[in-house]
């Protein structure tokens, strides 16, 4: 019987494995399945146990693919001895956890946090900041090779886990060996793990939670035994490392949790013998072992990224003020002052770093799409502080000017900004503005206008954000949204450049959307402020504390909001429809002097067997059930068992870590489609055992009381195909491998008509001319 966890649930075999003997309580899975008539129930589970050729072999296999993975992945790892490719980010994040320093960046800490613990182990002081590729590590003393060393060992182990994963599910040495060679061959997974990269992280805990829930998914005859339970928390702990390496680890969920949803909707059929009291112990298990161990496991990593980044550093402009203040030496807060009425003031946006500005200019008549302006005076967002970004807050309703003097603005106040330079207030009214038909446009109007007919259009809410009521606005330490107070849009701005009657830069309009985040602005400075102005006392400011469950929600946001805004064009980024082909890689590393490169690329003899074979899976299994709808039986029951639980389960994974990319409208590159791979290579393999073996069939018997009985037939099961295909499959992907192996491993340098001879769909090679 296979131990797929995409089971169809069957009659076993009288001769059991010692992992599929029966549990106690209300009888075994063989008697329940027996009453039932050995139903097959199609389901989405694990592989199955079937009969393995010696274990001797497998054994051996196991230690020669391990030894191959480690070789493959740490030959010539000190090569280059510069920064490579994103290097220049993990590296980077590396140092701020060794200096304890806040940084931002949208995936999860675990994978950096490695990177962190193997820096402190080598005793790096984390003095190296990783800016530019190319950068000398010999030159900077840096423990590059530790670092990379930590990848490499992931990558290393992803190889015999599967082997392990083919092995537990089942198949026979030449499939195990044919899904373990298309990873250990192959030259992108080679060559994401030999740098300091998350992916070798990601794809490491992946297979481990493939291997860790087909072995829990084999000890289904014992449930709730110690090693039962020992490999559903494995799981569930191998998931949360995933997830907590990269967010697109919630594919890995997708796929285990399926094959539980499925497992579970098998358990519930009354004829299992499952009293309800006994289904729901089996349904709050798996709640516990793969959602809520998980989850708990996922936030202690982001409780230790908050421990230890306790200085001020990059990361806090993508913070909220009260957020920041949870760091020590924190500019924000150091040099953050209370904010008057008459003060002038600058104001920035927070997402683009532009200032509030105007000049005398007008908008045109016209836009380019024919729409009419108001011809009012530009208001614009400008990358250089001048006094033209010099603004005065001024309150509603006129003050005396005896009474002007320490009048605090605060949130909610009903406000006028009035430019220094032109005297003009600031005003939004329902014109469209220029790259906006559906937004306000932004414009000033001389004071006479703005105190008479014009007042209402010229007031605006301050609005600070999570602020309180009645708290004083300050600078720099206060987010916040201006709110036009009658039409009730924020003050926006975004990057795309205004055409040159507005000299190339930023509009600013009315955001109808005022929840959007990026309306935020901050005011960077007082330039009225006086030196002898008791605001300008300072006084030591205390670390204010902030509960975990905040400090982790608002991190979330803005991780999930900056992931989403990498819609930025990439020279290298490809689609996901051109992944299973291998159209295009990345170039990582170049070296002119000796004609040296890294260029990111799988091995295309595997990748191109592997996208083929999954084709031809999907056609044995409409083949299969378009010739059983007309009465056909041509696969025995074991066989179909195999293909549609095993092979099934393994082709799920690949669809669930493959389909969602295509919904994604962010940057991608080929390193997102090796998890998918992985689990290619896992169908390659038993696409290979299905193709190629040879085993006795099953005989059907009709027993006395009128039920199908199924009996094998004795005699061996024969391997030579297999082993024929296996050693052909191997050979071909080992030459692949090797025929690319400058361009993975940087070394040696290629000269013209070798570059050119591995341009085989037009790589953009480097040195080709």
């Amino acid at each position: 019987m296979s131990d797929s966890p995409v089971g169809v649930r069957q009659r076993s075999s009288k001769k059991k494995s010692p992992s599929s003997q029966a549990g106690v309580g209300s009888g075994s899975e063989d008697e329940l399945l027996s009453k039932t008539n050995a139903r097959n129930v199609a389901s989405v589970s694990a592989p199955t146990t079937s009969k393995s050729p010696s274990q001797l072999g497998h054994k051996l296999s196991l230690v020669l693919v391990t030894v191959l993975a480690f070789i493959t992945r740490f030959w010539k790892i000190s090569h280059p001895n510069q920064v490579v490719f994103d290097e220049v980010h993990f590296g980077k994040f590396a140092s701020y956890y060794l200096q304890r320093t806040y940084f931002f960046d949208v995936h999860p800490p675990f994978g950096k946090l490695l990177f962190a613990l193997m820096g402190w182990f080598v005793g790096y002081d984390g003095h190296f900041k990783f800016d530019n590729i190319g950068d000398s590590y010999i030159d900077n003393k840096v423990p590059y090779v530790a670092f990379r060393a930590m990848p490499a060992l992931m990558g290393s182990l992803t190889v015999p886990v599967v082997f392990l994963t083919m092995w537990e599910s089942g198949y026979s040495l030449p499939a195990c060996l044919v899904a373990t060679g298309l990873v250990l061959f192959d030259n992108a997974h080679i060559g994401q793990t030999r740098l300091i990269l998350l992916d070798a992280t990601l794809i490491f805990a992946m297979s481990l939670s493939i291997l860790c829930y087909v072995r829990f998914y084999k000890l289904r005859h014992i449930p709730f035994s110690r090693k039962w339970w020992k490999w559903l928390l494995l799981t569930g702990v191998s998931m949360s490392c995933v997830i907590s390496t990269k967010y697109v680890g919630v594919f890995t969920f997708v796929t285990i949790g399926a094959a539980v949803a499925i497992d579970l909707w098998n358990l519930l059929d009354y004829k299992r013998g499952l009293s309800l009291q006994q289904f729901t112990k089996h349904f709050a298990a798996r709640t516990f072992g793969l959602i809520i161990v998980p989850f708990f496991f996922y936030l202690f990593w982001f409780q230790v990224h908050f421990a230890i980044l306790y200085r001020s550093g990059p990361g806090d402009d993508f913070m909220t003020p009260e957020f920041q203040e949870t760091l020590s030496d924190n500019v924000m807060s150091l040099s953050s002052v209370d904010i008057n009425y008459y003060d002038t003031i600058v104001l920035r946006h927070k997402e683009t770093k532009a200032y509030l500005h105007s000049h005398p200019d007008k908008y045109p008549l016209r836009y380019e799409d024919g729409r009419i302006s108001s011809q009012g005076q530009q208001v614009t967002g400008y990358p250089f502080n001048d006094t033209n970004n010099h603004w005065i807050i001024l309150p509603a309703v006129s003050v005396p000017e005896d009474q002007r003097t320490n009048l605090p603005v605060r949130n909610g106040d009903i406000v006028k900004l009035r430019h220094v330079v032109t005297s003009t207030d600031l005003l939004s009214h329902d014109v469209a503005s220029p790259w906006f038909p559906t937004n306000q446009e932004f414009t000033t109007i001389e004071i006479e206008k703005s105190e008479g007919e014009r007042h209402n259009d010229t007031l605006f809410e301050i609005k600070i954000e999570n602020g309180k009521k009645n708290q004083n606005f300050r600078t720099m330490a206060g987010l916040f949204k201006l709110l036009h107070h009658p039409s009730k849009v924020a003050m926006w701005t975004h990057t795309k450049p205004l055409p040159d009657w507005g000299y190339k830069q930023q509009e600013i309009n009315g955001n109808k959307n005022i929840a959007q985040s990026s309306n935020l602005w901050f005011v960077e400075e007082i330039p009225s402020l006086a030196e002898t102005d008791p605001r300008n006392k300072k006084e030591a400011k205390k670390v204010k504390p902030m509960p975990f469950l905040r400090k982790y929600l608002e991190l979330q946001r803005a991780m999930f909001h900056h992931n989403n805004a990498l819609t930025s064009s990439h020279p290298y980024a490809s689609q996901p429809i051109q992944w299973p082909f291998l159209l295009r890689g990345v170039s990582f590393w170049t070296k002119n002097d000796t004609r040296e490169q890294i260029y990111f690329l799988g091995n295309p003899i595997g990748w191109w067997l592997s996208s083929s074979v999954l084709a031809v899976f999907v056609g044995i299994i409409a083949a299969d059930q378009l010739t059983q709808r007309r009465g056909v039986d041509a696969l025995d029951r074991k066989t179909r068992n195999r293909l549609y639980n095993s092979t099934g389960f393994f082709f799920l994974a690949w669809t669930a870590h493959y389909i969602p990319f295509f919904l994604m409208g962010r940057q991608l590159f080929l390193h997102h489609y090796l998890p998918a791979h992985l689990a290619s290579a896992l169908v390659t393999g038993a696409l290979v055992e299905f193709v190629f073996c040879v085993e006795p069939l099953e005989t059907e018997k009709i027993g006395k009381d009128g039920k199908k009985i199924y009996e094998a037939r004795k005699g061996p099961q024969s391997l030579i195909g297999a082993w024929i295909a296996c050693v052909v499959i191997l050979g071909a992907v080992a030459g692949g491998w090797y025929f690319f192996v400058p361009l993975t491993y940087g070394s040696p340098g290629l000269d013209v008509a070798g570059v050119i001879a591995r341009k085989w769909l037009g790589y953009d090679l480097h040195f080709a001319k």
